[in-house]
């Protein structure tokens, strides 16, 4: 019979998936993130921010929810020419310009997650700021991920 332990291992292992995400129960339950990632790859890949910005470098229109996506696919483009997979973000930082707009699509943002990376979430913060690089810009995606 397996330990606890050894069934994570064996699960990691199967799955190709250094990261276990961690969510106390003496804590709230998560919504849309995890509280923590615990990695045990060997490489590391940071990933630089990235906006709703399209092939041609023009920022997509659309609103928050367009930004959003365009902005997660250019990470996780990036993370994809480094090896990587979705699955294997560890942490991301969501800067964001107007809050209150983000938390009022909340449900649409999270779909495109589900859709795009799917039902894990690394660590994660949400940080309201007045303004990003490029003007238009909305919200700005920037992360690291762990391969094993």
């Amino acid at each position: 019979m397996l330990t606890p332990g050894a069934v994570v291992a064996k699960v990691r292992q199967m799955t190709a998936n250094p990261l276990d995400r961690v969510n106390p129960p003496g804590l709230a339950t998560p919504s849309g993130f995890s509280h923590a990632v615990v990695a045990e790859g060997s490489r590391v890949v940071f990933l630089a921010g990235q906006t709703g910005m399209d092939a041609t470098g023009a920022i997509v229109g659309g609103g928050v929810v367009a930004q959003f996506e365009q902005a997660l696919g250019n990470l996780l483009a990036a993370l994809a020419a480094a090896g990587g997979r979705p699955e294997q973000l560890a942490s991301l930082t969501v800067y964001i310009v107007d809050m209150d707009d983000y938390r009022r699509r909340a449900r649409e943002v999270g779909a495109v997650w589900r859709r795009l990376v799917g039902r894990d979430y690394p660590a994660m913060a949400g940080i309201g700021v007045s303004r990003l690089w490029d003007t238009e810009a909305l919200v700005e995606l920037q992360g690291a991920a762990v391969l094993p």
